[in-house]
């Protein structure tokens, strides 16, 4: 034990020598390393970290480690308070009104099925990988570093817009619970694009306060989610009393019938409601904080999403039975409706307890956002400054405070229709990338099998999913549907049949059925990716476009020198086993 102690102390003076090297170069370095740009990246793309390393050499970098005092409840609690006011009070209205009907409450069920398939993938690998750095982490152990880049990019991208979003529908709900017009807290700016020309310093003010929250204390706010939760919970059981008690199934049906948009609408409302469960794998962030990452996160994740797409699909039908689909309204759907019902007082208490809600799905999407932003620091694919834990308070402040004021500029000015699309792609093309990686390590790098085999199943089984996607989104060639549908049945049983699965020893926690689980994640995300309107797919191409030029320009580089003078300090590759041992005990206690 004294040795480990020694070496473990010998490795983080070497990790501390290498944060201190400089890494500050010349413009003229630094046109130099642009030329070595092509070697770089046919080195560094696919260059994969195991999971241990994950844990121990690249964590050891942020300097301090985060605080380990959060429960199984605490994660429930997280997940729940993360979903259930992103959901509920910014998609409901607008798809029920515009895209789905009355029948929103179905569009709920199949996001929540498809988020259900995504989250056991999600479990499986935070109980491997317990580090904060969720679906990029998960993919660069996989994929290599471009991918895990790539999808920590997006991931974070959806965070900070999904956040912007949320927050000024705070101000919506809180102007109708003292009774103003949203428009009088607002400021109107001339000569601006309209969607961009109301001020909303409320929101701003939020966000802010949440920032410094957050950097105090990642269990004091924590426990200041428990105790709105259990309150907002409380709250939602009494508007859904309210909808099924004082509400009428005829205005489920009138006017128009269930689903006055077609099979079509229910499905197109499935994937932009998506964006409501992206909560749950803000809960997969926290893994360096839990005590007992591989009991909790299980109970955490799966319990979370289960539980809130229960209350979402109730809270949708409640609304869909007080008011007549086409008169609900857009921005404060729930507000509205107790008041055409003669309810104005309880109006009033539904925009407070949407705010409160409201506050505390930023906590927790703000957490794990932070999270994302400084475990991609550690990987050296953003400034090191990122990825800086402070000793006292044992949470990320850097990436806190910058996420915080990108997040209130966003919030500033832009209006909430023009972020949502956008958002539910970035969701939906992750949660397919963590599903596919999934497989891929379950087969390859853990069953040992070659990967020919595993990748051609892959690119079958998505395009077969993009063919049966689009067939049904034209609405041409529908004997194509069951021809599809049955060729991706054939294949995965083919390939179950003959690439055999190795569990691990002293494996914790997986996914059941494999690959099946993973494999109709994939369906299903594909699935409502295609439903998504070509401006989503235009807007994200762009961001697509300037995520990989800054990978090109600084990321790959960054990496590469990185690796070079980690290499230089001398570390004693006979030991590490040694090393990482000392660290995963201290893991689990």
């Amino acid at each position: 034990m004294e040795s480990q102690k020694t070496l473990s102390s010998s490795f983080a003076s070497n990790m501390a020598t290498v944060q201190s090297t400089p890494t500050n170069i010349s413009f003229s370095d630094y046109l130099q390393s642009l030329s070595r740009t092509p070697h770089r990246l046919r080195k560094r793309m696919l260059a994969t970290w195991t999971p241990d390393q994950e844990l121990n050499q690249v964590r050891l970098r942020s300097g301090a480690d985060m605080m380990r005092k959060l429960k199984w409840y605490d994660l429930i609690a997280l997940g729940i308070g993360g979903m259930l006011g992103v959901g509920v009070f910014v998609t409901t209205g607008p798809v029920a009104l515009k895209t789905s009907g009355p029948s929103v409450f179905i569009s709920y069920i199949i996001a929540g099925i498809s988020a259900l398939f995504s989250s056991l993938c999600y479990t499986e690998f935070s109980v491997q990988i317990p580090v904060a750095g969720g679906a990029f982490s998960y993919l660069r152990v996989t994929f290599g570093e471009f991918l895990g880049y790539f999808a920590g990019a997006n991931i974070l991208m959806e965070y900070v817009l999904s956040n912007a979003a949320v927050a000024r529908s705070f101000t919506e709900y809180l102007c109708h619970a003292v009774g103003e017009n949203p428009s009088s807290w607002r400021i109107e700016v001339d000569r601006v694009a309209e969607g961009y020309n109301m001020l909303d310093f409320p929101a701003v003010a939020l966000i802010l306060l949440l920032t410094l929250c957050l950097c105090y204390s990642t269990k004091k706010s924590s426990i200041l989610n428990l105790i709105m939760t259990v309150f907002h919970v409380i709250f939602f059981g009494f508007i859904i009393i309210v909808g099924f008690s004082k509400g009428s199934a005829r205005n489920l049906v009138e006017p128009g019938g269930l689903a006055p948009f077609g099979v079509k609408g229910v499905l197109d409302g499935a994937a932009i409601v998506y964006f409501s469960y992206i909560g749950y794998d803000s809960v997969s962030t926290m893994a360096e904080e839990i005590q007992n990452p591989a009991k909790s996160l299980p109970v955490g994740i799966l319990g979370s999403v289960l539980i809130v797409t229960g209350l979402y699909c109730l809270m949708a039908l409640s609304l869909c039975l007080l008011v007549p689909f086409n008169m609900i309204d857009k921005d404060a759907s729930f507000s509205v409706a107790f008041e055409k019902i003669g309810w104005k007082w309880a109006g009033n208490v539904v925009g407070a307890g949407a705010s409160l809600g409201i506050v505390a799905s930023l906590l927790v999407a703000m957490l794990g956002q932070a999270r994302y932003l400084c475990v991609i620091g550690r990987a050296r694919l953003v400034p090191s400054w990122f990825a800086k834990v402070t000793p006292s308070t044992g949470t990320p402040l850097n990436a806190t405070l910058f996420l915080g004021l990108c997040t209130a500029s966003i919030a500033l000015f832009t209006e909430l229709s023009i972020i949502l699309e956008i958002i539910s792609i970035s969701t939906l093309l992750v949660f397919y990338m963590v599903a596919n990686a999934l497989i891929y390590r379950r087969y390859v790098v853990i069953s040992h099998n070659p990967p020919s085999q595993t990748l051609l199943f892959l690119v079958l089984l998505s395009s077969t999913a993009i063919g049966f996607s689009m067939s049904w989104k034209l609405d041409e060639q529908w004997w194509a549907l069951p021809v599809l549908g049955g060729f991706m049945i054939a294949i995965t049983a083919f390939f179950q049949y003959t690439v055999p699965s190795v569990r691990q020893p002293n494996e914790e926690w997986s996914v059941p059925f494999m690959p099946w689980p993973a494999v109709t994640s994939i369906f299903l995300n594909v699935f409502l990716m295609t439903t998504l309107k070509a401006v989503s797919f235009r807007r994200f191409g762009i961001w697509a476009f300037l995520i990989t030029l800054f990978y090109v320009l600084y990321g790959v580089h960054s990496t590469y020198r990185a690796e070079e003078m980690e290499e230089g300090v001398g570390e004693i590759p006979q030991h590490r086993p040694s090393i990482q041992q000392t660290k995963l005990d201290i893991q689990v206690l």
